[in-house]
């Protein structure tokens, strides 16, 4: 049995991005991205919504890599070996490996997909962990919390919904960011 584990990037305010949609002041430093590749290696089916999988996407490419360390490229291994199922109502296809589409977000599936999991499976964008928080189907956070206050924008955690956690674990990073390891004890 696997866990459901929504891992993101904050703001230190709690915010995914800005309010323009920004979330360039969550770039990891190698230090963070070797912690995000560790991260991902215990994943082993992404849920993503739409938005979220459109910016994913992107480790599909070799292209842009050539030149990028190879903390960067191993993400991207990992990405690839990773299955992924996106939900989307507007997305006509998918364009990346070991990736499905799915129509609408299923409770009883997504339950299901956890019981039968031989690892872990996470939960990537806002919208769809909102729904994934409402169902009380998290069964764990993990948040780097970036040092910067941006004011407004997409929150972590969806409004209205009361989630209580536990502190596991904690980390600090060298460029200030914070690591935060939570166990979801209600939903």
């Amino acid at each position: 049995m696997g866990e459901l584990v929504y891992a993101a990037n904050t703001s230190l305010d709690g915010y995914l991005e800005d309010a323009d949609g920004a979330f360039d002041w969550s770039v990891p430093d190698e230090e963070v991205h070797a912690f995000w590749n560790e991260h991902e290696r215990g994943v082993g089916t992404a849920l993503y919504g739409r938005r979220m999988y459109e910016t994913m996407r992107v480790w599909e490419d070799d292209d842009w890599l050539v030149d990028e360390p190879d903390v960067v490229r191993q993400y991207a291994r990992t990405w690839r070996d990773t299955d992924k199922v996106v939900f989307s109502t507007t997305l006509e296809e998918v364009t990346t490996a070991r990736t499905t589409l799915r129509r609408g977000f299923d409770p009883a599936e997504v339950r299901r997909w956890k019981d039968a999991a031989g690892a872990d499976l996470s939960v990537g964008g806002a919208r769809l962990a909102a729904e994934a928080f409402r169902h009380g189907l998290v069964d764990a956070c993990v948040l780097l919390v970036c040092p910067v206050v941006v004011g407004g924008g997409l929150p972590v955690f969806p409004p209205g919904v009361r989630v209580d956690l536990e502190l596991t674990g904690q980390r600090r990073f060298a460029q200030g960011v914070v690591g935060l390891h939570y166990a979801v004890r209600s939903a």
